[in-house]
């Protein structure tokens, strides 16, 4: 019904050929190039019509105007201010990163169920004599990657996925990255000011119990009902508590840090959003950082009292 007519019979001598059909005489032209155009070969604009090519060139025009309104921090965002994704990316990798350096572990102690006697692992884990007398600062960080046993890779893993593919697209890529990483050092942080100096921890805990904080901050910033996620932290506690060998240090290190940084994302003012962001982020850091090398600096100092101490005896 919207198909302009064909031209009269008579008419078709005076007339040019349809610049796709040329042996089509046409009177019809496209209202945007202005070439040649057959019935069949038009398409009903807002005004007038367009040719197949000049419908199609608008439509990329438009979806890459649409890409560069978003790009520029326009159009629909979340409150952390992300661009709404369809698909979690950093969480997958997270995993993927978890399970490979797992399976390296396995390897290389040539067991399953020990694989913490892997020299990687050894050499990773979180162990505050260590960090302290070594200097092997990386275990802060590295000891959030290693596992000790199927049963605690194959748990985190899947709380993993479970919280971080809704917190990624809430936060978006960077910020929920900075997230897991901030959790993740902040349990390593509680281990060292308050644990047991010679023991040592390894797993991924203190990074999910970051996100189950932020969980509980997004629930409460969306005025969504927040004793679901308050039950879920709940009954996690209780198990950290009740099961023996499990850092409940650590869990609650990244609990406070991840409810923190969530906070600092989805709190922050929408003007220069991405800059109280990321000051936030920053002076958290530096927090705990600070925290680390007070507590290094005060269990040097007590081991050097010791020593000065038996030398004095002696």
């Amino acid at each position: 019904m919207n198909q302009p007519p064909y031209p009269q019979p008579g008419q078709q001598a005076a007339m040019p050929g349809c610049w796709w059909h040329p042996n089509r005489a046409t009177g019809l032209r496209c209202t945007r190039c202005d070439r040649p155009a057959c019935p069949d070969c038009l398409r009903e604009a807002s005004v007038g019509y367009q040719c197949i090519d000049c419908v199609q060139a608008g439509r990329q025009a438009d979806r890459a105007q649409r890409r560069q309104y978003r790009g520029a921090g326009y159009g629909t965002r979340t409150v952390a201010g992300a661009v709404p994704a369809e698909r979690a990316v950093v969480t997958p990798v997270l995993i993927a990163i978890n399970l490979a350096l797992f399976v390296l572990t396995v390897i290389q102690a040539q067991s399953l169920m020990q694989n913490e006697l892997a020299p990687i692992e050894q050499d990773s884990m979180m162990w505050t004599p260590g960090v302290v007398f070594n200097g092997e600062w990386w275990r802060l960080l590295t000891s959030g990657f290693f596992h000790i046993g199927p049963l605690h890779v194959a748990v985190n893993m899947f709380s993993l996925w479970v919280l971080g593919r809704d917190i990624e697209l809430l936060l978006g890529r960077v910020r929920f990255l900075a997230v897991y990483v901030l959790s993740l050092f902040g349990g390593s942080v509680a281990v060292m000011l308050f644990d047991q100096i010679d023991r040592p921890s390894a797993g991924a805990s203190g990074a999910i119990y970051g996100l189950l904080g932020g969980l509980l901050v997004a629930v409460l910033r969306l005025r969504l009902n927040p004793v679901p996620a308050l039950v879920v932290i709940a009954v996690n506690i209780a198990i950290s508590i009740g099961i023996p060998n499990i850092s409940l240090l650590a869990h609650l290190g990244g609990l406070v840090v991840g409810a923190l940084v969530t906070a600092a994302m989805v709190y922050a003012p929408e003007k220069n959003r991405a800059f109280w962001q990321a000051g936030a982020v920053a002076l958290l850091a530096v927090a705990l950082i600070g925290l680390v090398v007070y507590r290094d600096s005060e269990i040097s100092g007590m081991t050097c009292g010791y020593l000065r101490q038996v030398f004095v005896c002696r």
